[in-house]
């Protein structure tokens, strides 16, 4: 298998990941797109309290995955980890249209959620260790807007064929089974070794640098040494309050319209201009970080959520108004916990990087749980429209505070790693 530096000038792994966060949001809007469905005819036994478990479990899955599989790619290496993501993750999706009842597609949720949950993280250090230098905001954005193109692109597909909620899934794995042979023959072997610490301890101990060099690499302890702790809380805080915003946005957008009035097919379209602003945003996020720091967009793009989530609180008559408003709100909303992404990539030294990237996908899952949890409860109550917009806004605010915290700069074995502001 050709090594990351023999394949440098290739594009396949750029396209690869990009690919592989394509998967990711598929899962990210699918059952967003087939609640409404599920509820209206109870099929399989669904309501909105079965409705909300399913969504709560698979995002339990999502969350074990990133915390404490992702970090292996520390220790195994990117390439074998995204295959295995990939290839379970299609498999247990595939499974999920031939569910018979609500347990069983849960727990077939749960289980693709694992893939999926350790995919996003180790899709976006592969692709931080093959950037070149100062492009760390680009280099994610531009991978994460293959999540939101699937999501994009799972949306338009649910206007097409909703009614059949099963070859939804049916699609969604082939998708990764077809894509999985490409992973295995162009992706080339992560150098997890390529860590950036080995020169330092090389200096202090030569007969012993393969040992010392290599032993302390990965795990979540790391997080607890000095420099890390108050990032670590900050970038948490953040990425909880980011991911609760995405996935309680794509899960129970449509059911939130229809509760203030809206037909189901115009929820179903909104949810397709919210992400289509998503990946509007990413491309500008990205410019914007590498220019301008990414500490500073970030806290400028989560600012923002929180404005425009409350204004949408407010029923727009014109239709135009509101697909406007829409767009506008998820050019900021997503690519905010994205950029978190990014400046956990840049603030996290490389041998490092995955376990870092695990820790936010992984604590910012719980988020992701709370969201459509606390969103469907409100559904539940007959309350979600305005009070689910209300809950999203102050999510935004909490995520800029949270922020304020994190320095620019870590320093750590007296040596200082570069962050969001250059």
């Amino acid at each position: 298998m050709p090594t990351m530096t023999s394949a440098r000038r290739s594009q396949w792994p750029v396209w690869l990941c990009w690919l592989a966060m394509v998967l990711d949001g598929f899962d990210l809007v699918v059952l967003g797109t087939v609640i409404p469905t599920l509820i209206k005819t109870g099929e399989l036994g669904f309501d909105a309290v079965g409705a909300t478990f399913a969504a709560t479990i698979s995002l339990v899955g999502v969350g074990l995955g990133a915390l404490f599989i992702a970090p292996l790619s520390d220790k195994f290496g990117r390439r074998k980890l995204l295959i295995a993501c990939v290839a379970g993750f299609s498999l247990f999706t595939l499974a999920v249209a031939f569910a018979p009842n609500v347990a069983v597609f849960s727990v077939l949720r749960l289980l693709a959620g694992l893939g999926l949950g350790a995919c996003l993280p180790a899709a976006l250090a592969y692709m931080n260790d093959y950037a070149p230098a100062g492009s760390a905001g680009k280099s994610t954005t531009r991978t994460m807007t293959g999540y939101h193109v699937g999501a994009v692109a799972t949306a338009l597909l649910a206007i097409l064929i909703i009614p059949n909620w099963r070859l939804m899934f049916i699609i969604g794995g082939a998708a990764g089974l077809v894509l999985l042979p490409f992973l295995w023959a162009k992706l080339p072997e992560s150098l997890p070794q390529a860590a950036p610490a080995p020169s330092a301890d090389a200096a202090k101990a030569p007969a012993a640098v393969g040992r010392s060099t290599e032993e302390p690499k990965t795990g979540f302890r790391d997080l607890l040494r000095k420099p890390y702790p108050v990032v670590a809380a900050g970038i948490g805080i953040a990425s909880f309050m980011g991911l609760l915003l995405v996935y309680g946005l794509n899960t129970w957008l449509p059911q939130l319209m229809a509760a203030a009035g809206y037909p189901v097919s115009t929820g179903l379209t909104l949810l397709l201009v919210l992400n289509l602003g998503a990946v509007a945003g990413l491309f500008l996020a990205g410019v914007l970080a590498d220019k301008h720091g990414t500490k500073r967009i970030v806290l400028l793009w989560f600012g923002l959520s929180g404005v425009l989530l409350a204004i949408l609180s407010v029923k727009i008559q014109n239709e135009f108004l509101l697909n406007a408003a829409v767009f506008v709100t998820g050019v900021f909303v997503f690519s905010s916990q994205v950029l978190v992404y990014a400046w956990v990539s840049q603030l996290f030294p490389a041998h490092l990087r995955g376990t870092g990237l695990g820790f936010a996908a992984g604590v910012g899952r719980l988020g992701a749980i709370v969201g459509p949890a606390v969103t469907g409860t409100l559904v539940a109550a007959n309350i979600a429209y305005p009070a689910g917009f209300y809950v999203f806004a102050a999510a935004g605010l909490l995520a800029l505070v949270a922020l304020l915290v994190v320095p620019t700069h870590i320093h750590a074995d007296k040596k200082a790693v570069p962050a969001g502001e250059r």
